[in-house]
This record gives C-alpha cells, structure tokens and sequence, in this order.
C-alpha cells in the first residue's frame, strides 16, 4: 500500500458481522459499475479468453482493507484492516476472516485477531503468508504471527533496532524463508507521505532473527511480493517494472514487464500467470507465462492494494483501500 496523499477513512467498530454482501444487481451506482464491467470484458478479450474476468461480488464494511490472503485447507479469506493511518502505533489492526459459501456467491465474516485483545499487538497490518499454521502479518516495522485457526498470538519478528519504517508485504519461501518489503515510507498525523526510511527486503526464517536481504534504492519503493520458483518477484509502487531476484545469486534483480506503475500486490499463479494490482489505472494486470508483456484484465478498481487469489474458484479478491471494501473478480482457468 502506498499513495502520495492519503484519506484516512472514517472506522466502525469490528463486530462479529463485520461485511455484508451486496451482488451486482443491487450495487448503487449501477451505470458506473456495468461501464466498468464492459471495460473489464473489453480488457479481458485483448489479453485472452482465458483470461476473462467477471465481478462476482462486493463485500463491504471493513476499515482501510490493506490485503487479502486465501488460506486453501480452511476455505476462507483473511483481510488485513489497517483501521486508521498506515503508520501509527494505535493498537487498533485487525485480521477480518471472511468465509464463502460452498458455491462462493455468499460471505460471512468475523474476526480472527484484533489488536489490544487477547494478547495481540497489531497497529497497521498489510500484507500476509501463511507458513504452516502461522499467518505472518507485516506490521509498520514487525511481522506478527498468529495462529491461523484460532487467532492466538506465536511471535513477533521485530526490524525496529534496523530501521524500518514501512514493512508491507510478505511471502513464504519453499526453504521456510519469509521475505518482507519495506516500502521505506511514513505517513504523518496529517496523512502527508515522507521517506524517511531505506527500501529493502528482509528476510528470516522460524527460529531465527530478522535480517537485510537486500538494500538497494533502485528497489523503487518495494511494495508487493511473491514467490515464483526458486526466485522472488517484487512489484514497486515508485517504478514501472516487475523485478526479479534470485535469493541464491546475491542482491542483483532484473526488470521484466513494464506497466502503468504505482504497483501495489502481486499473485503468482499454478499455470504460470502472474496477476499485478496497479493504483495508476486503477486495475488488475497479467503477465502470462514465458511473456514480458503486462495486459489489464480488470479496471474501475479505485486504489487496489494486496490483491489475493481464492485457487478453489480463480477468483481475485480485491481489496479497495479507499473504499473499505473487497471486491471478487473471477478470471477464466487455464
């Protein structure tokens, strides 16, 4: 997550039916919403049909949705609610879990940790990764694990003595290795943006302490990240490029597709797909396997953060960072 000039969003109080689900046919502003649709299906048709994607639902209520995370083995969503400003230590982050019906056209939603509440210190949670039955949560400058069934706190890798400023997303390594972007930003009271932090990736693993993977301003402010093999893929919000690192051959990435720009999350896909959520055209983006060229296959998303991916249905969940909502898109199957 990463905006110039941030509106901080009004919060509610989390309760235990946090979201309600509106269709597509009930949705206000239904012109707006079915002009969206045909520039998503307009899309979709460039990139290919298997590649087309339909909004399946909205589901509303949550405070600053920052990301989104399928866990597979328990059928649910987990969303990450920053709740206020991105950097400020107020004890109030939550993780909502959302939880589809068999079909996936209907959602109930509680919460599996809040901040301040049975044990759990959680201030501005972003991106997520599941490692067994850990949840690590990147939060301002710690990634917290909880218990991904019951919510209860495990630990809490902790990057202050290193300066960091903005940990965002994190992805899981098949080694065990957990990396986490630090976008090297902060947000004042005011919600202006300064940088005072350096961009980087860190990295640890169960057991051991945190430690600087890679420093390197031309990461351009690292944002979303995810795995690909043997190598790990970053999404900058501050450049155009997808960058590639290989964790094994030193600091050194290489550029791959180039967009819009102003990138938030990143998904990689079983058949090879990587799907890129873009703040600059307010849409989803793909890169299909074996090619360099990145094509839109869902517009008129306002301020797409960590989007995640439901692999039981292909869905992309879409969290709206401005519009305390999450939005399911299906893409076609390859």
């Amino acid at each position: 997550m990463l905006r110039p000039t941030l509106r901080l969003v009004a919060t509610l109080a989390c309760t235990a039916a946090l979201a309600a689900c509106t269709s597509d046919a009930g949705d206000n502003g239904a012109a707006a919403d079915s002009a969206d649709r045909r520039d998503s299906a307009s899309a979709s048709a460039r990139a290919g049909a298997a590649d087309s994607a339909r909004r399946i639902a909205s589901i509303a209520g949550f405070n600053t949705p920052e990301s989104v995370k399928y866990d597979s083995d328990q059928d649910l969503y987990f969303v990450s609610n920053i709740n206020g400003n991105p950097s400020a230590k107020d004890g109030n982050g939550y993780i909502a879990r959302v939880r589809p019906d068999s079909a996936g056209s209907s959602f109930t939603t509680d919460t599996l940790v809040h901040g301040g509440r049975n044990g759990a210190t959680l201030n501005g949670p972003k991106g997520m990764a599941i490692v067994g039955d850990t949840l690590w949560v990147a939060d301002i400058d710690a990634v917290r694990g909880f218990n991904r069934r019951t919510g209860a706190p495990t630990r809490t890798v902790n990057f202050a003595s290193m300066q960091a400023t903005f940990l965002n997303d994190v992805a899981a390594g098949p080694e065990g290795d957990v990396y986490i972007t630090d976008t090297g930003i902060r947000f004042n009271p005011d919600g202006s943006m300064g940088t005072p932090g350096k961009q980087r990736i860190f990295r640890f693993k169960a057991g051991a302490p945190g430690a600087v993977a890679v420093e390197n301003d031309s990461l351009g402010n690292p944002n979303g990240i995810a795995i690909e093999g043997a190598q790990v893929i970053v999404v900058p919000f501050g450049a155009n490029a997808i960058m590639r690192w290989n964790p094994t051959g030193g600091a050194t990435m290489t550029r791959g597709a180039t967009g819009p720009g102003q990138f938030d999350g990143v998904e990689v896909l079983q058949d090879g797909r990587i799907l890129v959520s873009s703040w600059a055209d307010s849409a989803i983006h793909v890169v299909r396997a074996g090619q360099n060229q990145m094509q839109r296959i869902i517009t008129g998303v306002e301020a797409p953060a960590d989007i995640g991916y439901d692999t039981r249905r292909n869905r992309v969940l879409v969290p709206l960072f401005n519009g305390n909502a999450v939005e399911v898109w299906s893409i076609g199957a390859r």
